[in-house]
């Protein structure tokens, strides 16, 4: 069975040219010209994944991508940006883009992208299945059901957090640097500003910690990254 690929962007030419493109590689296309569209796509039948222009009309790609990941976590997204749309890079990531493509690009990276997405999609899949739970102190996180609990509180998790807290884990006591995180969690060689990964951790802070002004889980290692000590 083909996976299914929504592909939003509002320039015919483009937008015929990845359809013929990606219908090519053996994938099924669908397609939106306008935010509206793409979550009426979308909802009408889930893709497994959504490649995503941001400068759309009616609904922003940064709003599409923040309406899909209010109630989906795990289906990958990968922006299309235009050179030098440094802003939209980082917001988009902060709302949970997987990857970002820069316009003009070639047809090889775009499609080696996609099914780098696509397979870090289904490992991401096959280990919210099988995974246990992680605890530490009074915290535990339930990847099957992306909820947490600490001291009998509980809260909600993306699995960006839950795969930030594993690498974490798995890592306990080493001091991190912050473009490997990126490169592990993200997938991206990303080389303009690490705010994205920064608010990424403040948003799990104000869920796991007791003081997220003075950290004891995640600690940050100031000129290098972080270093998670549970």
């Amino acid at each position: 069975m083909k996976e299914m690929i929504l592909v939003v962007e509002d320039d015919p030419a483009i937008l015929t040219g990845l359809e013929d493109l990606l219908e090519g590689e053996g994938f099924e296309v669908r397609s939106a010209r306008d935010g509206i569209a793409a979550l009426k796509a979308y909802r009408a039948e889930p893709p497994a994944l959504v490649l995503l222009d941001v400068m759309i009309p009616q609904l922003s790609g940064l709003d599409v991508c923040r309406e899909i990941r209010k109630k989906d976590a795990l289906t990958p997204i990968l922006m299309l940006t235009a050179k030098g749309q440094e802003v939209d890079k980082v917001v988009g990531l902060e709302l949970g883009a997987d990857d970002y493509i820069v316009k003009p690009f070639g047809v090889g990276e775009l499609v080696a992208r996609v099914r780098a997405a696509l397979r870090r999609a289904a490992a991401r899949a096959t280990k919210a299945r099988d995974a246990g739970p992680i605890e530490f102190a009074d915290v535990r996180i339930d990847p099957k059901t992306f909820t947490g609990t600490k001291s009998g509180r509980s809260f909600a998790v993306t699995a960006r957090e839950i795969e930030l807290l594993r690498f974490f884990a798995a890592r306990a006591g080493e001091v991190v640097d912050r473009s490997t995180l990126l490169d592990e969690i993200w997938g991206v060689r990303y080389e303009g500003t690490t705010r994205t990964l920064d608010q990424h951790i403040a948003k799990l802070r104000q869920k796991i910690e007791d003081n997220p002004a003075a950290p004891r889980f995640i600690q940050t290692v100031y000129g290098v990254g972080y270093r998670f000590s549970p």
